[in-house]
């Protein structure tokens, strides 16, 4: 009888860590039907989405509460393909808010939850530590501190390494990406990150493009916007395409890593993209920004000495931030400029950045060390059960 596997991811990141997972367990279980909360590379790698991964992608304490009727319907969906379906065990990937809550359901059904991407109770919400502890029979960290402290938590907690370490590359060279769009060889290309959640993309946009006017005024250069796979398919990001298509800014959209691999800055909204730009060794002025509710209520719960990742890894600061009412045109232009200028600065970034890298790096592919560790998990759970 074939391995029947419960998944769920609900934002883009997730959907491409659970979609190399999938094809990592394929090895290990090759009649295994896959079926859950999926995004397009996940249902590309074979899953049956009962629920799309957009419906759920909503961040901030404040934003999701005019999407929680939807939210709230979509999980119960989910929660019950889980009853009916009876899978064999359940992987659970980053989107807390609403992944922990479907754990709780999965372990009263008695299904084994592996989750990966451990959520960042190190830097807010440790009240959610005794549920992690009691819901999660491994958790699959990919930032090398968060072992240690799962572990001290009484967690089953593993680092397994970045996946982006592994999977980030651009497809073509330099070269053949300037002239298979019809870029300038001879000018800076900017590449302009606004995020892949409709709501940070429309709370982004406008100090964006006011950003890029002030340093094309300034610079002569390309700028160029990156936007996830499906982007266009959204009606909720319509004046994406709008605002910069009238400031004649092109829209790549898929093709953010090769975007990122050949720009000679970014500037990126404060997220994943911004560990594919180090890891891709891009400088990059990084960006934030939430409703004014959830920045006030978060500044009492978030317990960390930066917002970037990169400069979390790092230890230090390595990438200027730009966070709530410090994300300006004016502020984000001047950063830009200023790094433009001054090419001791940029390389210096470019170490920085290299540290970055090393430190996330692993002596094997993370994807194939977690399809392992479910895979052994999953056989004592068996010689248990027997």
């Amino acid at each position: 009888m074939a391995t029947r596997v419960f998944v769920s991811a609900g934002e883009a990141s997730g959907d491409l860590y659970a979609a190399s997972l999938i094809t990592a367990l394929r090895r290990h279980f090759p009649d295994a039907e896959f079926f859950g909360c999926a995004g397009p590379r996940m249902q590309s790698a074979g899953v049956h989405a009962i629920v799309d991964a957009h419906s759920i992608a909503v961040i901030g304490l404040i934003e999701v509460l005019g999407h929680l009727p939807r939210i709230y319907r979509e999980f119960r969906n989910l929660v019950g393909s889980a009853q009916r379906e009876k899978p064999d065990f359940a992987i659970l990937t980053d989107s807390p808010d609403f992944n922990l809550r479907v754990a709780k359901k999965l372990k009263k059904l008695g299904i084994p939850v592996f989750y990966l991407v451990a959520p960042q109770v190190w830097a807010w919400r440790r009240d959610r530590l005794p549920g992690i502890r009691s819901t999660v029979r491994k958790l699959l960290c990919i930032f090398p501190f968060e072992q240690a402290f799962f572990r001290e938590h009484g967690i089953n907690a593993d680092y397994i390494g970045h996946p982006l370490t592994r999977l980030v590359k651009p497809s073509v060279t330099r070269a053949t990406f300037f002239e298979q769009h019809g870029l300038p060889a001879d000018r800076p290309l900017i590449a302009l990150l606004p995020g892949s959640r409709p709501g940070e993309i429309s709370r982004h946009l406008r100090p964006l493009a006011d950003a890029a006017d002030r340093i094309r005024k300034a610079v002569p250069c390309s700028l160029v916007a990156g936007a996830p796979p499906g982007f266009s398919r959204s009606v909720e990001v319509s004046k994406f395409w709008e605002l910069f298509s009238s400031r004649s800014i092109q829209v790549f959209e898929g093709s953010t890593w090769d975007l990122l691999a050949h720009a000679d800055l970014a500037l990126a909204a404060s997220g994943t993209v911004t560990v594919e730009a180090a890891v891709l060794g891009t400088p990059m002025v990084t960006f934030y920004r939430v409703s004014g509710l959830s920045w006030w209520m978060g500044r009492f719960l978030v317990k960390v000495p930066f917002y970037s990742m990169v400069n979390l890894i790092a230890g230090h600061r390595v990438v200027p931030e730009l966070i709530q009412d410090q994300m300006t045109g004016e502020a984000l232009s001047s950063e830009a400029l200023r790094l433009l200028g001054d090419s001791g600065a940029m390389e210096e970034m470019r170490r920085g950045l290299g540290e970055v890298r090393a430190r996330l790096a692993s002596d094997r592919d993370p994807m194939e060390t977690a399809a392992d560790l479910i895979r052994s998990a999953f056989e004592k759970e068996l010689v248990h059960d027997r």
